[in-house]
């Protein structure tokens, strides 16, 4: 029997098909002065690559089954940013392992990796910046977020940049890194409800109870403020020309917070017309001396 296998293998290597698939996968290919690589390396290397992404596969399913289905895509968001680097890894080692010298494939991209590496500077940012906001939990989606001078509502957080819409339904596309370099403000971690306020003056000499009684009013009457935590009045300063309150007040919907709060203020100077209580200008006395 063993005789027949050698016989076998005799025939198989002496038959011109072999020969030549033989001399076609030790065919080499010269890159730069340094760099040789064969066609049976590159099929070494395309098989690794192959058998890396199966064995990623069966880990991500491995590690996530008994994941939430929320945590599941955050996860796998995280887990593709270093799916790449695994696969640069797996590469090298394959490419050193069949003999390419891999110390003069960095050295004859160098200059080109330096280009590409400064052209992609923020996208890395951008990518970092962005595993940051799944990790800590900064950010989720429906969250109503102000990032300088803009808010809007976050609808997709992807690998580069996050999506929001704002209160214009304008699509706003933020870029990832601008979360390390600027403050957030998250209107909405800690609920839906917000605490807002209006600011109005009143002449000197009003009767600030009145005044109180009357922003109170404007408040409770409004149907998108709730009840509870009660509205408040803050007797804020004694300003230069006005004697200055704030009327704080608590909505489910701070997105839209512009359309109450515009409605309050119609109410206020209703009510303030009605109890002849006046909204001072700034005034200023000039002096001329001759």
């Amino acid at each position: 029997m063993v005789q027949n296998f050698d016989e076998i293998e005799d025939k198989i290597t002496e038959s011109g098909a072999w020969e030549k698939t033989r001399d076609f996968l030790g065919l080499h290919m010269e890159i730069g002065n340094d760099i040789s690589i064969s066609i049976l390396d590159i099929l070494i290397v395309i098989t690794a690559i192959f058998l890396t992404t199966i064995v990623l596969r069966i880990v991500l399913k491995i590690i996530t089954r008994n994941l939430p289905d929320d945590d599941k895509g955050k996860f796998s968001v995280v887990y593709g940013y270093f799916r790449w680097l695994i696969y640069l890894i797996i590469l090298l080692i394959t490419l050193h392992s069949v003999g390419v010298n891999v110390t003069a494939v960095f050295a004859a991209s160098a200059a080109l990796l330096i280009g590409i590496g400064l052209a992609l500077q923020t996208l890395f940012q951008d990518i970092i910046s962005g595993v940051f906001i799944l990790i800590d939990q900064s950010v989720h989606v429906g969250d109503i977020i102000e990032i300088d001078g803009k808010v809007g509502r976050v609808e997709e957080i992807k690998l580069r940049t996050t999506r929001a819409v704002t209160i214009d339904n304008k699509v706003l596309v933020i870029p990832n890194h601008l979360y390390l370099e600027n403050s957030l403000y998250n209107w909405t971690q800690n609920g839906t409800t917000t605490r807002e306020s209006v600011e109005v003056g009143v002449a000197y000499g009003s009767d600030v109870q009145l005044v109180k009684k009357l922003l109170l009013q404007a408040a409770s009457t409004n149907d998108r403020v709730l009840s509870e935590p009660e509205p408040a009045v803050v007797f804020t300063n004694f300003g230069d020309s006005s004697l200055d309150f704030k009327l704080v007040f608590t909505l489910s919907d701070s997105f839209k917070a512009q359309f109450p709060k515009s409605e309050i203020r119609f109410e206020i100077d209703r009510l303030f017309r009605e109890n002849n209580v006046s909204i001072p200008f700034p005034q200023r006395d000039i002096h001329i001396i001759k």
